[in-house]
């Protein structure tokens, strides 16, 4: 910590992703200081260190991670980068925010696992959905118990045409781990675990398809495409989960598909008392008074600060106060168990077990 007691942050990579770190952090400057930023293209780094005040531009990864005066390290880059740079950042003994997904592979999370098991600093997994308004009143509807014992639960997110950046890290298996499933449905899939209470999962069937993005079609606004690239990864992904309690989780995802969608991500809880639906700034909580069907709608209020500005918040003070953060290491951890066993599922055609051991 500075003198101040404000913790030292500093960001590496800023891109898309690093100037949303970048930009509700600085909203934080009464608990928190950026001192350095750093991307594998300098210059840009050199605008963001500009617009946002940042003394110092860091020359690599690993000199901002050596710098004496950041206290903690997010990281905002390319998949692939992720397991390395965090475990060299706790190895230096730097708390860390880590953008989805955890790693690349399961592999790679049991490298980070390792490393934070080794350490007192901070891991947290910057899945912001967990911190949208709607599913923050639905995790507390289900807390009081209202909804009883979640048996099951629907979770996807479906886009009709949304490949992202053809032919870069995006749709290079060796580089980004997946398509839509590890960029989009890692983010279904850890807010449905999180609403239905953290069951632990066992078990894992699934299939993968690609029927858009080798033949060049469903392409997206995001990101600029490689038309001399590689698509590698899949376009569409569907799952069952099974958990150690008996529970289930269903989740599908899509960058591209011919189907009636309004593009929302949604997510439906099946609970013995009554259930949750979560469809983006909207929710409904149905349960039954009177042998009648009762619904209550959930709404984001107006002026909502938002879930990133909850996020970062969220993760200065498990810094300052020592506590686990919400979106845990451990939970970074299943959702990479699952999506390994997604996508060898897939190959395979058999169910998949999960190795928990790390």
């Amino acid at each position: 910590m500075s003198g101040t007691n404000k913790l030292r942050l500093g960001v590496i990579g800023a891109g898309n992703i690093g100037n949303v770190h970048l930009k509700e952090f600085s909203k934080l400057s009464d608990a928190c200081e950026i001192t350095a930023v750093t991307d594998v293209y300098l210059p840009l780094a050199e605008a963001r260190a500009k617009e946002y005040g940042v003394g110092t531009v860091a020359s690599s990864a690993e000199a901002l991670i050596a710098s004496k005066d950041v206290d903690a390290v997010v990281i905002g880059v390319p998949n692939q980068f992720h397991a390395p740079l965090a475990v060299q950042a706790l190895e230096a003994g730097k708390h860390v925010l880590l953008e989805k997904p955890m790693a690349i592979d399961a592999e790679a999370a049991r490298t980070i696992m390792r490393a934070a098991a080794a350490t007192d600093r901070t891991l947290m997994i910057a899945h912001q959905m967990r911190w949208e308004s709607v599913p923050m009143q639905i995790k507390e509807q289900a807390l009081r118990g209202e909804l009883g014992r979640i048996y099951t639960a629907k979770t996807g997110w479906y886009r009709r045409k949304g490949i992202p950046g053809w032919g870069t890290w995006f749709t290079r298996m060796n580089e980004s781990g997946g398509g839509p499933l590890i960029d989009i449905g890692v983010h279904m899939l850890d807010l449905a675990l999180y609403l239905m209470g953290n069951p632990k999962p066992v078990s894992v069937y699934g299939s993968t398809y690609a029927e858009f993005g080798p033949k060049k079609k469903g392409i997206g606004t995001w990101g600029k495409p490689n038309w001399d690239g590689v698509y590698d990864v899949e376009d569409l992904a569907t799952a069952m989960i099974k958990m150690e309690d008996g529970s289930s989780l269903t989740l599908e995802v899509s960058w591209a598909v011919h189907m009636d969608t309004d593009s929302a991500p949604f997510i439906h809880l099946m609970g013995s008392e009554g259930g949750a639906s979560y469809r983006g700034a909207h929710g409904k909580l149905l349960t039954e008074k009177f042998d009648r069907p009762l619904e209550t709608e959930l709404r984001t209020p107006e002026g909502d600060e938002g879930a990133r500005q909850r996020l970062s918040r969220h993760f200065l003070e498990c810094v300052r106060e020592g506590k686990q953060p919400i979106s845990s290491a451990m939970t970074g951890f299943a959702n990479s168990l699952i999506l390994d066993a997604i996508y060898e599922s897939s190959r395979t055609g058999n169910e998949v077990k999960l190795n928990w051991n790390y």
